[in-house]
C-alpha cells in the first residue's frame, strides 16, 4: 500500500460566496494551488475532488453529486483504495500550515484509528483530517440512506481526536482552522493574509 494520498476538497456550491471558492485569489495564488502546494509538502500522491467542468478532467468527481463534503470524501476514498492514510483537506482552509498537517500524519501514523482529527471549541474539523479506507463503508452507507452529516458517523468508529489542549501546547492556534464561507469572511482572510499571516 502507498502510505499517503493528499485531497483537495474542491467541490460545493458555495452558495453563500456566491462563486466557486477554489478561484479565489489570496497574495497572487488561487486557493486550489495554495491547498495543493501544503499537501505537496507532505506527499507527492495529490488529488482535486470536485466537478470536471470547473476544475479540469483529472478532478475526481462525487459518486453521490450535491451532498456535501461527506460526498467529497467518499469519491475521494473510492478512488484511493489501496491508500492507507487519505489526507483530506478543504479548498477554503488557506492558513492551515504545512507544519500542522505534518503533525496530523505524525499522529495518524501512531494509532490505527479509522479518523485522525482536530476538535477545537467543541467543534469537529473533518475536512482536515486523516482517513483510512475503513471510512469507506460508512460514508457509503449513509449517503445511500440520504445522510449527509460527516460528525454523525463519528460515533461508530475508532478516532483519534486532536483536542484543543494538545494543540495548543503543539504550538497549533485555533486560527488555522479559520474557513471562508462568506464574502466577509473571504475580505477578513484578504487582511490577514496581507499582514503576513499564515
Amino acid at each position: 500500500m502507498s502510505e499517503i494520498a493528499g485531497f483537495v476538497l474542491a467541490g460545493g456550491r458555495s452558495s453563500r460566496m456566491g462563486e466557486s471558492k477554489a478561484g479565489l485569489q489570496l497574495n497572487g495564488k488561487s486557493l486550489l494551488e495554495l491547498a495543493r502546494d501544503k499537501l505537496a509538502a507532505v506527499t507527492s500522491e495529490i488529488h482535486v475532488v470536485g466537478k470536471r467542468a470547473e476544475l479540469g478532467n483529472e478532478a475526481i468527481e462525487d459518486v453521490y453529486p450535491e451532498r456535501g463534503p461527506l460526498g467529497g470524501i467518499h469519491a475521494a476514498l473510492s478512488s484511493s483504495s489501496k491508500v492507507e492514510l487519505n489526507l483530506m483537506l478543504a479548498v477554503d482552509l488557506p492558513f492551515i500550515e504545512t507544519v500542522f498537517l505534518r503533525y496530523l500524519l505524525k499522529r495518524a501514523r501512531e494509532t490505527s484509528a479509522t479518523v485522525t482529527l482536530p476538535r477545537v471549541g467543541g467543534g469537529w474539523q473533518p475536512l482536515c483530517a486523516v482517513y483510512r479506507p475503513a471510512f469507506l463503508p460508512a460514508a457509503e452507507k449513509a449517503l445511500k440512506q440520504g445522510r449527509n452529516k460527516i460528525d454523525a458517523l463519528f460515533a461508530g468508529l475508532q478516532l483519534c481526536v486532536l483536542e484543543g489542549d494538545e494543540l495548543q501546547q503543539a504550538g497549533f492556534l485555533p486560527g488555522i482552522f479559520d474557513n471562508i464561507n462568506t464574502p466577509e469572511e473571504w475580505q477578513k482572510a484578504r487582511q490577514r493574509a496581507s499582514m503576513g499571516a499564515e
